[in-house]
């Protein structure tokens, strides 16, 4: 059993950019020179989208395999949620360009997935063990009080109304072949935007819908750049932004932007 006592660490958004990962969990004191794990006991949750439009999704996810052994050896954990670009990876595996009543794009899925910056290298090297990996990694989690979603939205609820819920019902969605239900499962993880904007009111409604209804007393979310969602130019993120009166932060660095990946400490 890993030690709930022990640091608390996040991150997000590493779309393929391998060398960049790395690095940062160098700089975050997780991994030596090596790439080795050194963070002891330490928990370290990643929010999804580790695939595209980055070089090397692949080498990612079999990157955050080594350190998960690893850091269980050492007492320590690496978690990973579920993000959209997985789910579209996923799509463009199992459905190609059969066409998809509902989806603005002639080539299906796979048409959807490459415009959204689509590595086809990736698609090319997913192998059962990939794709049975990404298909069981759940949706939401909430650890020392913090809800953990990769997407700032609340139609994680359109799933479910506990994090018990939201996690069965996006697994099993990702297990069917019918494409109403990948496609629905793909616009509710692409939402963005639901904590912030030009109605406050509705903002914070929304912050406070999804921790009652999720549990925790914050939300640490990926998805939404700094750099283009928030505005940050590359050279000025340093680490989270957090906002709606602290009760969220924003951890996507943008690095397939010109920004960074960034490892935050949560606790």
């Amino acid at each position: 059993m890993t030690d709930p006592t022990a640091p608390l660490y996040a991150a997000a958004d590493i779309h393929g950019h391998r060398t960049e990962f790395g690095r940062a969990l160098v700089e975050a004191g997780l991994v030596d020179s090596t790439g080795g794990w050194c963070g002891g006991r330490a928990r370290l949750w990643l929010l999804g989208d580790y695939v595209d439009p980055g070089p090397d999704g692949i080498g990612v996810i079999e990157d955050i395999w080594t350190l998960a052994a690893q850091a269980a050896a050492a007492g320590g954990e690496v978690r990973c949620l579920l993000g959209n670009h997985e789910v579209q990876l996923l799509a463009a595996h199992h459905f190609g360009t059969t066409l998809v009543v509902g989806l603005d794009e002639p080539g299906g899925f796979r048409s959807g997935w490459a415009r959204f910056g689509g590595c086809g290298e990736d698609l090319r090297r997913l192998t059962d063990e990939h794709l049975a990996w990404m298909s069981a990694l759940p949706a939401v989690a909430v650890v020392d009080g913090i809800l953990l979603v990769h997407s700032d939205s609340v139609r994680y609820l359109e799933r479910g109304s506990d994090v018990a819920a939201v996690n069965t019902s996006v697994r099993t969605a990702l297990q069917t072949r019918d494409t109403n239900v990948w496609l629905e499962l793909a616009f509710q993880m692409s939402d963005r935007g639901a904590f912030r904007g030009a109605n406050p009111a509705e903002a914070e409604a929304a912050v406070s819908t999804m921790l009652d209804r999720l549990g925790g007393t914050e939300i640490v979310h990926g998805h939404s750049t700094l750099t283009k969602h928030f505005g940050i130019a590359p050279e000025d993120i340093k680490g989270p932004l957090r906002y709606a009166d602290g009760r969220v932060s924003a951890i996507d660095g943008g690095v397939y932007e010109g920004g960074r990946i960034i490892v935050t400490r949560l606790r």
